[in-house]
């Protein structure tokens, strides 16, 4: 995908990936960074304009020190949307992802967000559900927790290039910065949902034990009009592990929603 550097805010340099043409797609990757969703981008750009940025300190990024919060950086995007005065916009989140999504549908008022789709998301708390504390596990935890099979997706940290061991690293520190007190949630947006109208669909890997199913219906209940679906043989990252299926239902839900007047 063709790369840019636009500012979201007069001092934050934005790094934004964009591709296609059609209904505007923003993808918002999880803590693991941008990697974690170029597959999911690249297919999305086959029919429709997806932007696609990395968060502002992941992967060396630059992040102003007034970002310390998950409700900073949808704020961003959301003036991102405005500055390029998008409309009918699917905002399609992995993970931290997920709940950026959330909190921006929460914040729009302008009605620029027409759909979401939140795939293995944190953001809320379930209280029988709890979060799994992804700063307690080691990498063989992390992987056990995050994949359907583990085994095929574990590396040993040992065996990482040195450069790849900092980024992710780097990118862990920062996750913490964002996302670790209250850790991983927002207290309050639980009970916001339910004002959120845009069609929401939830998927969500059977496997998952970061956030179980469990926790990804309950969310999805919340929503004034959420939608909740399991795609087997799957974990944390389905669009990693079940990329078809994952692929087929963002599909229907892009081409199910969006306003009636088109976009720009």
């Amino acid at each position: 995908m063709p790369e840019d550097t636009s500012s979201a805010l007069a001092d934050l340099p934005l790094t934004m990936s964009e591709a296609g043409t059609g209904r505007p797609v923003l993808v918002l990757h999880g803590g693991g960074g941008p990697a974690t969703v170029a597959g999911l981008a690249r297919h999305l750009s086959r029919t429709a304009r997806t932007l696609t940025p990395v968060h502002p300190g992941w992967d060396g990024t630059p992040r102003p020190a007034r970002l310390t919060g998950i409700a900073d950086l949808a704020l961003a995007y959301l003036h991102v949307l405005r500055e390029r005065r998008l409309r009918d916009v699917l905002v399609v989140g992995s993970s931290l992802g997920g709940w950026i999504a959330a909190e921006m549908a929460s914040r729009d008022s302008t009605g620029s967000i027409t759909g979401l789709v939140l795939i293995d998301a944190v953001g809320v708390e379930v209280a029988t559900e709890p979060i799994a504390d992804f700063f307690a596990l080691d990498a063989r935890g992390l992987a056990e927790h995050s994949w359907h099979d583990p085994d095929r997706h574990y590396v040993d940290p040992a065996e990482l290039p040195a450069g790849e061991l900092a980024r992710r690293q780097a990118n862990a520190v920062t996750m913490r910065l964002y996302a670790g007190d209250p850790y991983m949630h927002d207290p309050g947006l639980l009970a916001r949902l339910g004002r959120i109208r845009v069609p929401a669909l939830l998927l969500w890997g059977e496997s998952d034990r970061i956030v179980t199913p469990a926790y990804g219906a309950a969310y999805a209940d919340a929503f004034g009009n959420g939608r909740f679906e399991v795609v087997p043989g799957a974990g944390h990252l389905p669009q990693i592990e079940q990329p078809e299926a994952t692929f087929a239902l963002v599909d229907a839900h892009l081409h199910r929603t969006g306003s009636p007047s088109g976009h720009r």
